[in-house]
């Protein structure tokens, strides 16, 4: 696949803080891409430098080709939702996407028309005449999607997207998005703090103090950072033990840690007699992001 996103030696720095430090990487055209961080980790520094609302001091940065710094061949190809709304509070749902889309030159009946496949597709059709100021933390949120997509965008950017929704509209969100790439190749470009959302990338790169500290593919980082884990049912602790494993006890189980697949392959074959009930799993993306980094993901504003 071609790259769309690809950024080369990237550098930043506020006064003394360096939040971006020679970063690099590519996003592969359709892909998901996860870029996680800790707060001040550099991640919504680079954002704004991709689009084009923040100079970089050094590196480079090319979208669909296109260097950022000709903007008028950039902005067309990002879509950006913001981790704070910026839509006009005082304006209703249908007045704010009618400037937003005019900026675009989509009026008339094109902008009329695209307006109803998004709100349907993002089932805001009842908010239309709503003042934004009014609506819950969620109904805003798809508002804000909708006016990301209002040109139709190559590259779609989720900044946050999901902090504080309720379970219903992160599950409209995560549904709009599985179709648009499916439909129209979008590739989207993720931060998020809930680490269920990572696990579902194409590719993961994270950074920490503006560096990349790891990236691969979420089974990658898994293998490499963290082991597997056999949780066993229906035995005794004196079982447990036998195995020579470390172990924790969970509700009517152990949950033991193995290294890796291979490991718990060869428990399993060398005791027979303990594996009636049990199921394996990979170590969760929370435990590649502490292992990397020795942090915990907590949401928030950040450099």
């Amino acid at each position: 696949m071609e790259n769309i996103i690809e950024i080369n030696g990237l550098n930043k720095r506020f006064g003394d803080a360096q939040a971006v430090r020679d970063l690099s990487f590519r996003v592969k055209k359709g892909e998901l891409f996860a870029f996680l961080g800790v707060n001040g980790a550099g991640k919504s520094t680079t954002i704004n430098i991709m689009c084009g609302q923040l100079a970089a001091d050094s590196g480079s940065v090319l979208i669909c080709g296109n260097d950022i710094r000709r903007a008028e061949e950039v902005k067309t190809r990002l879509g950006v939702v913001f981790q704070s709304s910026v839509l006009d509070s005082a304006l209703t749902v249908y007045d704010n996407l009618e400037c937003r889309a005019a900026l675009y030159g989509i009026t008339g009946k094109k902008f009329k028309k695209r307006l109803k496949e998004l709100s349907i597709l993002l089932k805001f059709e009842d908010l239309l005449k709503h003042t934004v100021g009014k609506l819950s933390g969620g109904q805003r949120r798809r508002i804000d999607i909708a006016r990301a997509l209002l040109h139709r965008p190559e590259i779609l950017v989720l900044d946050e997207p999901t902090t504080g929704l309720d379970p219903q509209t992160r599950s409209i969100l995560w549904s709009v998005v599985s179709k648009l790439r499916k439909d129209e190749n979008l590739t989207v470009f993720l931060t998020t703090h809930y680490m269920e959302e990572a696990a579902d990338a194409d590719y993961v790169v994270i950074i920490d103090a503006g560096e990349i500290s790891a990236k691969g593919t979420p089974l990658e980082l898994k293998n490499k950072y963290t082991g597997d884990f056999i949780t066993i049912y229906g035995i005794s602790e004196t079982q447990v033990q036998k195995l020579g494993c470390k172990y924790d006890t969970i509700r009517d189980a152990y949950r033991v840690s193995v290294p890796d697949t291979a490991a718990a392959t060869a428990l399993i074959l060398k005791y027979p007699e303990i594996f009636n009930d049990y199921e394996i799993t990979k170590g969760k993306m929370d435990e590649v992001f502490l292992s990397v980094t020795g942090k915990k993901l907590t949401g928030g504003d950040e450099m």
